[in-house]
C-alpha cells in the first residue's frame, strides 16, 4: 500500500443492507505511516497433549523393536503394548522450535509466526480431520482442556490460522454432549443462526471495495479474517441442523461438584466424557490438553508446582515428584484405551481398534526448554503396534524424519488422501496397518 495513503480508521466495518455491520480484525492499513457395513463404522481420533512433556529418560525405552524394556512413564501402559508404538527422534525441525512457544506447533508442525502465506496456514492434525468429518457429527470437533490453557498451549488451529478455544468445563461438556435442549431454547437458536449465519454476504460488496483500497500484507489478512467467518457460518449452519436431532442418552452420572474437584479427580471424568462422545458418534475428532495442574498441586501429593518441577534442572528430588505427575498422565491415558477396548463396535472389533489415539506435546525437555524429540505415543487405529521406533537424528543435513510424517499416516488411515501435511515429507516409514 502506498505510504501516503490516508490510513483506515481502526473502527472501521463493512457495512451491508439491513443495517448489518462486520467489524475488522486489526490491519498495517489502519496504523498512521505503515505499510453398518465394516465401511459404516468411522474411524476416530484423539490427540492429547501434556503441556510441558516427559522426562526423556523416563518416557523413551533405552531400546528400540518389540522386546525393550518399559520405562517408568511407561509402566502403566504395559497391558497395551502390543497396542501401542512409541516414536523417538520426531520433531518439526526449526519450524517448531521456540520454547515455551513452540508448544502450540505439537499438531501443526510448524509455528503460528511461520504460517505466512501457506494455503492452510498452520492448521493442525485434528482439524484437518475435522474437514474430513464434515457434518456427519454433532460437532465437528471437541476441543477440550483441564485448565491453564493459553495460546502457548492450544493444540488446535484451524486452515485461517486461528487458534480454537477450548473448553474446560466438564458440566458444560456434559450438557453439550447429553442435556436435552429446551423447546423454546430451540427456536431461540434456530433464530440466532438464521440470522448469523449470512452476515458475510449482506456485506460483500463493501467487502470487495475495501480489498481493492489496501496492500498485500492487508488483502492476506483480510483473506484470513474472511475464512474465519466462513469456518463460523459454516458452523453455525451444522449447529441449525443437528438441533431438531435428539440427543444420545447415556447411562452415566457425572459428579455434582465436578469442576471443584482437583486436577487428579477431573482428569478421569474428562476421559469419560470423551470416550462417550466417540462411542455415541457425537463427534470423531477430539484434543485434550492436560496442562496446568491447579490448587492444591492437583491433589497429587507433590510439594511444588508443575512448572517448577519442570525446570528440574537434574535435581533428583524436582525429578521424583515430576515423575508422579507425568505417571499420573500415563496411567490416565492408559485407563481411557480401557475404556476404548470395552466398546464393540458393529465391524467385530472395538473403539479402540477404530480410534487412533495420540498421547505427546510440542515440548520434548522443558528442563532445558527443547522442542526436539517430542514425546510422541500412538495406540489403536488399526496399525501395528507393539514397537518402539526410532528415526534418523537432526543432525543439519534436512535428512531427518519430522513428527509430520506421522500425521500423514493419521490423516491417511482416517480416509484422506494425501501425501503431504505441514512439514513433512511422505507417510512414516515402518508405522503399517495391521
Amino acid at each position: 500500500m502506498n505510504s501516503h495513503s490516508k490510513p483506515l480508521d481502526r473502527r472501521t466495518f463493512l457495512r451491508g443492507i439491513a443495517g448489518a455491520t462486520l467489524s475488522l480484525p486489526f490491519l498495517d492499513a489502519m496504523a498512521v505511516g505503515s505499510v453398518a457395513s465394516t465401511a459404516a463404522v468411522p474411524m476416530r481420533m484423539v490427540c492429547v497433549g501434556t503441556g510441558l512433556g516427559f522426562v526423556p529418560k523416563l518416557f523413551f525405552p533405552g531400546q528400540t523393536g518389540r522386546n525393550y524394556d518399559l520405562p517408568e512413564l511407561l509402566k502403566p501402559l504395559a497391558r497395551h503394548r502390543n497396542d501401542f508404538s512409541v516414536f523417538s527422534q520426531l520433531d518439526h525441525g526449526t519450524e517448531g522450535v521456540g520454547g515455551h512457544g513452540g508448544i502450540h506447533a505439537y499438531l501443526t508442525g510448524l509455528l503460528s509466526k511461520h504460517s505466512k502465506g501457506l494455503p492452510e496456514a498452520n492448521i493442525s492434525l485434528d482439524q484437518k480431520a475435522a474437514e474430513f468429518v464434515g457434518v456427519q457429527t454433532r460437532f465437528q470437533s471437541m476441543q477440550l482442556s483441564s485448565g491453564g490453557s493459553d495460546a502457548n498451549n492450544t493444540l488446535s488451529w484451524s486452515n485461517s490460522g486461528v487458534a480454537l478455544p477450548q473448553l474446560g468445563n466438564l458440566k458444560m461438556i456434559n450438557g453439550l454432549l447429553f442435556q436435552k435442549t429446551d423447546p423454546s431454547q430451540v427456536k431461540h437458536l434456530k433464530g440466532v443462526y438464521t440470522d448469523q449465519v449470512s452476515i458475510l454476504d449482506l456485506v460483500k460488496t463493501d467487502a470487495d471495495r475495501l480489498i481493492g483500497k489496501v496492500g498485500a500484507r492487508d488483502k492476506e489478512k483480510l483473506d484470513r479474517y474472511f475464512t474465519s467467518v466462513r469456518e463460523v457460518e459454516k458452523k453455525l449452519v451444522q449447529s441449525r441442523a443437528w438441533l431438531d436431532k435428539p440427543k444420545p442418552s447415556v447411562d452415566y452420572q457425572l459428579p455434582e461438584d465436578a469442576d471443584g474437584l482437583t486436577f487428579s479427580e477431573r482428569i478421569p471424568l474428562y476421559y469419560d466424557l470423551m470416550a462417550l462422545a466417540l462411542q455415541t458418534d457425537s463427534t470423531r475428532v477430539i484434543t485434550f490438553a492436560s496442562n496446568d495442574i491447579g490448587h492444591d498441586n492437583g491433589g497429587l501429593g507433590v510439594t511444588r508446582g508443575y512448572h517448577q518441577l519442570t525446570h528440574h534442572g537434574k535435581v533428583e528430588s524436582y525429578i521424583h515428584e515430576l515423575a508422579v505427575i507425568e505417571r499420573f498422565h500415563t496411567t490416565q491415558f492408559s485407563r481411557f484405551l480401557d475404556l476404548l477396548k470395552a466398546v464393540n463396535e458393529p465391524n467385530g472389533k472395538t473403539l479402540f481398534d477404530n480410534t487412533m489415539s495420540l498421547l505427546g506435546s510440542g515440548m520434548g525437555n522443558a528442563s532445558s526448554h527443547s522442542n526436539k524429540d517430542l514425546p510422541l505415543l500412538l495406540a489403536g487405529g488399526g496399525f501395528r503396534h507393539g514397537e518402539h521406533k526410532r528415526y534418523a537424528k537432526d543432525k543439519g543435513r534436512g535428512s531427518e524424519t519430522r513428527a509430520a510424517n506421522l500425521f500423514v499416516s493419521m490423516l491417511q488411515r482416517f480416509g484422506l488422501e494425501l501425501d503431504q501435511f505441514s512439514s513433512s515429507s511422505g507417510s512414516l516409514t515402518g508405522l503399517e496397518v495391521a
